[in-house]
């Protein structure tokens, strides 16, 4: 590329300032263009209409390829040119536009795996994993502006997209939910009289033109919007306390791992804990790696779109002070998507622990929806250890049948499924095996073999 410089003149002399200023423009102007060059758009969900959390299934049309779960769940299978239009980068561009519902309610967008050619499943017991939350404001629909934006960089879940093993066995889908009900805005919003519907939702993912991604991807499902109180049986460790304890097993080691940890407090009315900041502590095998207090530090960025007066503005604007002595998020907002470094892990057993000690739930109300996914790479062996032994797996993917053929004697075997739980195991000496799948449903699984001079886990795809 040649780069020409040329010369401001003004009355002769040239213009230094001038000439910088121009030089930095067109700098601008060129990173600029080749950004706006770069990005794709991809259109997941387009203007479509939430109703009524609480009431019956709707019998309303939607856009074709999306299926209406509930009034308020939406769910869409990612088809194979979305999919091989997805980049090494990824957001979330969500549009909530207000229809009738003019309170502050939760949003979230999950990516489901489902097995592969499924035509349905079960949102109940799927595999997934929350990408996205955010809040809506409190919106009165003949009040402008009538849209709030939420934009989510989860460039990590591009990983996923792009995985060729997770590919090979799952197909993926994308909800789309907003929980919202119309009473209120029957009675307070001028048009609503009568209707059941709450909000219109929009969703793309952004992503630029770099589809060249390592499919080296582990992903690990833990917890999937599951309430944390202190009050219910399941909801937590002890009856008492605020806290949850997730034990899982790592069939082989996982480079660069992190947790993704989605959290935001809700309900029990006035004193509870949908009004206060507490501690919340995170622990990765019982070693604290986090500890934070949700909210942000003012609410005031998004009064503009709370534009219904029923809302916990007021007529004049708060102190950053204020507003932190009293609200754990902001309506209109996202909630944080927090990332935690966990550096290399080795297989084997782990933990995760999140405590909120100072939790007060009024009158045994109220909750922290919870989720959480371990991802990484999958750990790759060395040279030196190849060296050591040999083996043939095949034929890998497999509908029934896996075979292992050894240079040594393989002494034990387990075979494990994504969340570490033991399906077969055996001790035995011998150099071939053959194990049987044939019962097991589609995903991946994971073989772990030992021999005299080490062990090793392969992934094996049930297709």
């Amino acid at each position: 590329m040649k780069i020409v410089f040329r010369r401001f003149v003004t009355n002769n002399k040239l213009t230094t300032s001038t000439m910088k200023t121009k030089l930095l423009f067109l700098f601008l102007a060129s990173l600029f263009l080749n950004s706006a060059k770069c990005q794709v758009t991809i259109p997941v969900y387009s203007y479509e209409l939430f109703y009524d959390g609480y009431a019956a299934l709707v019998n309303q049309p939607t856009t074709p390829g999306v299926i209406r779960l509930r009034n308020d769940l939406f769910t869409t299978k990612l088809l194979p040119e979305q999919l091989a239009a997805v980049g090494s980068t990824l957001q979330l561009s969500v549009l909530i536009t207000s229809a009738c519902d003019n309170y502050d309610r939760i949003g979230n967008v999950n990516l489901v795996l489902v097995p592969k050619g499924d035509a349905s499943y079960n949102t109940a017991t799927a595999q997934k994993i929350e990408l996205g939350r955010f809040i809506t404001p409190f919106m009165n629909k003949n009040i402008s502006p009538f849209d709030v934006p939420y934009v989510f960089n989860v460039d990590n879940a591009a990983k996923i997209l792009k995985d060729s093993a997770l590919n090979l066995v799952y197909d993926f889908w994308v909800e789309f939910e907003v929980f919202g009900v119309p009473y209120a805005a029957q009675t307070q919003v001028s048009g609503c009289s009568g209707r059941n519907d709450v909000f219109y939702g929009t969703l793309d993912f952004i992503t630029n033109e770099d589809t060249t991604i390592p499919n080296t991807t582990f992903l690990l499902p833990l917890n999937f919007k599951k309430d944390l109180n202190n009050y219910q049986a399941g909801a937590t460790d002890v009856i008492g306390q605020t806290v949850r304890t997730i034990n899982y097993t790592l069939p082989n080691a996982v480079d660069n791992a992190k947790y993704y940890l989605i959290t935001s407090n809700h309900g029990s009315n006035s004193g509870g804990e949908e009004y206060n900041r507490r501690f919340h502590y995170i622990y990765h095998d019982d070693v604290e790696v986090l500890n934070y207090k949700p909210g942000e530090l003012t609410c005031e960025p998004y009064r503009v779109y709370n534009t219904q007066a029923n809302g916990i503005y007021g007529a004049s604007p708060r102190t950053p002070a204020q507003w932190q002595s009293f609200s754990n998020w902001c309506p209109g907002a996202v909630i944080p998507i927090r990332t935690i470094d966990l550096g290399n892990m080795a297989s084997g057993n782990h933990s995760f622990k999140i405590t909120v000690p100072t939790a007060v739930f009024v009158g045994a109300q109220g909750y922290i929806p919870v989720s959480l996914y371990l991802q990484g790479q999958n750990n790759t062996l060395g040279l030196n250890e190849f060296n050591v032994y040999s083996y043939d797996i095949f034929p890998n993917p497999t509908a029934d049948f896996i075979n292992v053929q050894s240079t040594d004697a393989i002494r034990t075997y387990q075979l494990t499924d994504i969340q570490g739980k033991i399906l077969l195991s055996q001790k035995l000496d011998a150099t071939d095996l053959k194990l049987d799948i044939s019962n097991q449903p589609k995903g991946v699984y994971f073989l772990r073999m030992t021999f005299d001079k080490g062990s090793n886990t392969e992934k094996i795809v049930k297709e």
